[in-house]
């Protein structure tokens, strides 16, 4: 015998039908608004559009007119927040001087020399000063003594560990910074110490200094390696490199606490595998270079800035290319009106995603109308982008997920300073030691951790051979 339902079931049925129902209008609407799409651009194509290239040249080829200088000024914009000098916290201030007034203004009277409970706090300036820069120089000797009855002199040896090292782990790590990550050359380091802290060194103890350095970070580039790997979200960039004058390539791979610079002489997916490890785990954000290409699009997070870049080349060509461009352009500028909306707390999640999604398909039509094109350049970008076009809209449904790899480009810069100064590295060990100091310095600095402490007492460690300072944070 069949159970009636009770009438609570019948009015859900009736719900999840009328749903159902207009869930299947909105779809068929989208449908007729993308075909639409299609046959508009389909139109403006087929128009005659004024061509600005030379004669025998289509106007898609022409050559982009000159950029027009800014007329800015240089340094920070009108309505820049100013970034006003910050007052360090008690801890750091090693002395402090009041100012009490002794008597009022107005009616001279005396006043308290102690604070009453409504006076205002005090205004407060501070003052950095250096103290007298000298190392602390330790001499450890071994005296001698000469037995009274049979002559033989005694000698207590000095402990070899004492030995071993002529400079302390202190200095050796700020001479490592100012070689790792200021980018000052050996000579250059062995002059501020003797001028700064009147310790004369030679240019081989800063060498050997740096190598011993570089062997005790080993294990905190291990470990920062396998944070990025495990971590949800990661940014992944490369830019070139020398050793020795030959070709090489920085990569960088970060976090939002944990950052790993690699050395290497490919830019393949090889490389990517090996930052990520055989199976990765999470999201990858980075540009659309072919290595990236072995990560699943539902895994990957294309970058738009590199897209903004490319969209304003298609405009400086001129001709079909600066309509498509500007079409592109228009598009990118309203997906982040809605992106940055949602970071304001101005819409949820699911909200980005239904204001989004006719965005993102009418950039698909506009990008299959350049796929068509007759110049080629254009038409071989938009084939390119249509072949990793899911990973454009990652940002939008997974959270933590940017939709740009400037955080890769931002820890990046780093390196690439120390590049321009020292123009890469000279050896195997040099490129090892410059990508694990970068890493520690710039992980630390994430973190917001003094990088001299970490690196001095990564190097007691080392000296002693006891397990090393932890480096990397939950990315």
């Amino acid at each position: 015998m069949a159970v009636p339902c009770c009438p609570g079931c019948c009015e859900r049925d009736v719900r999840i039908a009328q749903l159902e129902s207009r869930l299947a209008e909105l779809e068929a609407k989208v449908r007729e608004q993308a075909h639409l799409i299609l046959d508009l651009a389909r139109k403006l194509q087929d128009q005659d559009l004024p061509k600005t290239g030379t004669p025998g040249q289509p106007g898609d080829a022409a050559k982009p007119p000159p950029r027009q200088a800014s007329r800015r000024k240089p340094g920070a914009q009108p309505g820049h927040p100013p970034h006003l000098k910050q007052l360090l916290p008690p801890q750091r201030v090693t002395q402090t001087k009041t100012f009490v007034p002794s008597h009022c203004q107005q009616c001279q009277q005396p006043l308290p020399a102690t604070p009453q409970p409504h006076d205002p706090p005090p205004t407060r300036f501070q003052v950095a000063e250096l103290p007298e820069l000298k190392a602390d120089v330790v001499e450890y000797q071994g005296h001698a003594r000469t037995c009274p009855c049979c002559g033989k002199v005694n000698r207590a040896p000095i402990p070899a560990a004492l030995c071993s090292h002529s400079v302390g782990p202190g200095l050796a790590a700020l001479m490592s910074f100012l070689v790792g990550s200021c980018g000052l050359s050996k000579r250059r380091v062995e002059e501020v110490v003797e001028a700064v802290f009147e310790v004369p060194v030679a240019v081989g103890t800063v060498a050997k200094l740096e190598q011993e350095m570089s062997a005790a970070l080993e294990p905190a580039h291990r470990q920062a390696l396998a944070a990025v790997q495990a971590a949800p979200v990661k940014h992944l960039d490369e830019t070139g490199w020398k050793k020795a004058g030959h070709k090489r390539w920085l990569w960088v791979a970060a976090t939002s606490m944990v950052v790993v610079f690699l050395i290497h002489r490919l830019r393949n997916a090889a490389v990517v595998v090996q930052l990520l490890g055989q199976t990765l785990r999470g999201i990858l954000c980075s540009d659309r270079w072919r290595a990236y290409d072995c990560v699943p699009l539902l895994q990957r997070q294309v970058c738009w800035a590199h897209l903004k870049r490319n969209f304003d080349k298609l405009v400086q060509r001129g001709g079909r290319a600066k309509k498509l461009g500007d079409d592109c352009l228009a598009i990118k500028d309203r997906v982040f009106e809605r992106w940055h909306l949602f970071r304001g707390g101005g819409l949820t999640r699911r909200q980005l995603d239904d204001h989004v999604a006719p965005l993102a398909l009418e950039l698909l039509a506009v990008l299959q109308r350049g796929e068509r094109s007759r110049d080629g350049t254009t038409a071989r970008f938009c084939r390119r982008v249509l072949q990793v076009y899911l990973a454009l809209w990652t940002f939008v449904v997974v959270e933590g997920v940017e939709p740009t790899n400037n955080h890769a480009e931002r820890v990046q810069r780093l390196a690439v300073l120390y590049r321009k100064n020292c123009f890469g590295c000279h050896s195997d060990q040099g490129c090892r030691f410059v990508e694990r100091l970068l890493t520690v310095v710039q992980t630390l600095r994430l973190q917001k951790r003094p990088v001299l402490q970490y690196l001095k007492d990564t190097l007691i460690a080392h000296r002693s051979c006891t397990a090393p300072p932890s480096l990397a944070l939950a990315g």
